[in-house]
């Protein structure tokens, strides 16, 4: 008990003190989830969108696709990121394996279709409420799709943050593709699996101590965004 105890305000130490190695790593980590969350809203946020809001041939295919990427392995995309980067694979010669965008595109590949598969049932409910509507004013296809998503805007930032959430606190896929180099591509999920492996807990418990409040932060942020949602409704 008195090394767990010494442990833990080693740990309140790192935190107070900025200790320069904690917060480069929470800085890399951070870096790295927002690149990858920013990136998957692009390609996410659109797909979903024109799948919720159009029928098309193919179209619940493409949705039950979607809705079972979203529990894609973590390791299974780090070793297909893996594969395809290494030096053999076919964009081995970009030499991207072991960076922090090798992470990026892994992260990227887990939280995409987490990002269309949610704004897909977010703007598929939306359209049904104004379907009429958009017909009556002979709304064009694209004209649509820009109105769901800026009508659903709260909710689709909920879905940001959770795929911020999901993120975030990954470790397999990251540690496959980015090797967990001092320095280089130590992110927090990957050093607590490191320094709790060798003993050293301190190091561990700060990073936990930052994950956990950061998990608590975007909890808050969902909250907020679905109360402002519901005021801006019923005003």
């Amino acid at each position: 008990m008195p090394g767990l105890m010494e442990a833990f305000w080693d740990a309140l130490r790192l935190i107070a003190l900025g200790d320069a190695d904690l917060w480069e790593i929470i800085g890399l980590s951070l870096r790295v989830t927002m690149t990858a969350v920013g990136l998957s809203c692009l390609i996410g946020l659109p797909l979903g969108a024109v799948v919720g809001a159009f029928r098309f041939p193919g179209r619940t295919a493409l949705s039950l696709i979607l809705n079972a990427l979203m529990g894609l392995p973590p390791v299974v995309v780090g070793l297909g990121v893996y594969l395809m980067l290494s030096a053999s694979g076919p964009l081995g010669v970009l030499q991207l394996l072991y960076t922090p965008t090798a992470m990026i595109l892994a992260q990227m590949i887990l939280v995409t279709p987490i990002v269309a598969a949610l704004t897909r049932q977010v703007v598929e409910d939306l359209n049904e409420e104004y379907a009429e509507q958009f017909a009556s004013l002979g709304v064009r296809r694209m004209e649509r799709v820009a109105a769901l998503i800026w009508d659903a805007r709260y909710s689709l930032l909920t879905v940001a943050l959770a795929g911020f959430g999901r993120a975030v606190a990954e470790v397999g896929a990251v540690l496959i593709v980015g090797g967990n180099i001092d320095h280089v591509t130590r992110v927090m999920t990957t050093t607590i699996a490191l320094e709790t492996s060798r003993g050293n807990l301190h190091l561990a418990l700060a990073l936990g101590a930052v994950l956990l409040v950061i998990a608590l932060l975007v909890n808050a942020a969902v909250m907020a965004v679905r109360h402002t949602a519901q005021k801006v409704a019923y005003a």
